[in-house]
């Protein structure tokens, strides 16, 4: 962070001037830093911090008007096609791309933790069998912390370090779990022969009783694309958990899961989930046409188009369109459903009321649509979002541990009663 020219804002309050610093980052607009405000006896109102930065960072950079994208500078659609998920998780924690040496290393040290104690199964059996597998992410995850608890010193960059890599090992294996839990078949291990998007897909798929299973390419690289996709998404309401609970010194465990229960929200997380579940409600392709009308009087609402951050487009919906067409034409499917969303894109892409607007479809039309291909039931999706972004959010709790922070303590405009007695005792 650094001084923009000098600039100053100058607040007027109760007839005095408080000059206020005006910093500037590398990208994005300037910031003005208004902590001099508390000490006039004020404080700033800014509900869903909208305009605040609570942080600085290095990491994701996100410019909604003009469709951008970047994780330490790389345009996201770059990293999609031209890096797999594993190299976009070593940028993100380490801030370079790796060699071709060290993207060898770091992958054999990712395969070797994906396995989780024999005793983390257990836990499993301590839910009901319809649990949501995000209500069972967030207890196991959280237990972690319980397994490795000999290397929790947040102080301790080794032990950060080897954090960060047993959670981007490990979730994949308990969310995997959490979808075979919930259908009742036996729980499969981990391959070190298979990549990282590989051996998800054979965990979530694979049988006991089917040892030649095979992961389909094509999907394999659509699920590594859909992980890339997911990394990081800077200050979102799930990373700002993260950085919220561990500025407390929590163990990274417990952020992690708080995390996972911030994303569980269906505001936030559960978006591709809440796509299906509008193609139901519309039914059939010959409703679309009339739904889409619906949409126009606000009647309905079209779920998977626009994006709160991008007012132009959503600048990782194109490498998810090109994903979904491909899986759509290696699978051949002749699903229903998917043709209606197939559709609804068509109409959305054509019709000038949606154009004008910038209602394209985002990233969570596309995985929505892709997922479902796959075979992967609607109350994965937020699990699979959280395996994802698992990297984001340790990222930003290793890069808030690496320097000073404070505690997070927002504060309120209360508008509750003043002062009183219990009166008659």
């Amino acid at each position: 962070m650094s001084d923009a020219t000098g600039k100053k804002a100058v607040l007027q309050l109760d007839g005095k001037e408080i000059e206020l610093p005006i910093y500037s980052g590398t990208l994005g607009p300037d910031v003005i830093d208004v902590k001099d405000v508390l000490a006039a006896g004020h404080f700033t109102f800014d509900p869903g911090f909208m305009a605040t930065a609570a942080c600085e960072s290095k990491i994701t950079f996100i410019d909604g008007n003009k469709g951008i994208l970047l994780h330490r500078g790389y345009p996201i659609d770059q990293l999609a096609t031209k890096a797999d998920y594993l190299e976009t998780c070593y940028l993100l924690l380490n801030g370079e791309l790796p060699t071709a040496e060290q993207k060898v290393e770091f992958d054999a040290k990712v395969r070797n933790h994906t396995m989780v104690h024999d005793q983390v199964s257990r836990f499993y059996n301590g839910f009901r069998r319809d649990a949501h597998p995000m209500a069972i992410m967030v207890g196991v995850v959280g237990a972690l912390s319980a397994f490795y608890h000999n290397s929790l010193d947040i102080e301790n960059v080794d032990h950060r370090e080897i954090t960060a890599v047993r959670l981007i090992a490990k979730v994949p294996t308990l969310a995997a779990w959490s979808y075979k839990y919930t259908v009742g078949q036996p729980f499969m291990y981990p391959r070190n022969d298979l990549s990282y998007a590989e051996n998800f897909l054979y965990m979530m798929f694979a049988t006991p009783a089917d040892r030649d299973y095979k992961v389909n390419p094509i999907l394999a690289k659509a699920m590594d694309r859909i992980f890339t996709l997911h990394a990081d998404h800077e200050q979102n309401a799930s990373t700002s958990t993260v950085r919220l609970a561990g500025s407390t010194g929590a163990n990274p465990y417990a952020c992690i899961a708080a995390g996972i229960s911030a994303l569980w929200g269906p505001a936030h997380g559960g978006a591709n989930e809440a796509v299906l579940k509008m193609l139901d409600e519309i039914g059939t392709v010959e409703n679309v046409a009339e739904f889409m009308e619906k949409v126009k009087t606000k009647e309905v609402k079209l779920m998977g188009f626009g994006h709160r951050v991008y007012k132009n487009f959503d600048p990782r919906a194109k490498v998810m369109k090109e994903t979904c067409d491909e899986v759509l034409s290696a699978l051949g499917i002749n699903d229903p459903q998917l043709a209606l969303a197939m559709e609804l894109e068509r109409i959305a892409l054509s019709d000038e009321y949606f154009i004008k607007r910038n209602l394209y479809p985002n990233v969570d039309f596309y995985s929505g649509i892709i997922l479902k291909a796959i075979g992967i039931p609607t109350e994965m999706f937020t699990v699979i979002f959280a395996l994802a972004r698992t990297v984001g959010w340790i990222s930003h709790w290793l890069e808030m541990h690496s320097g000073p922070y404070k505690i997070g303590r927002p504060r309120q405009l209360y508008t509750g009663e003043v002062q009183r007695d219990i009166a008659g005792r």
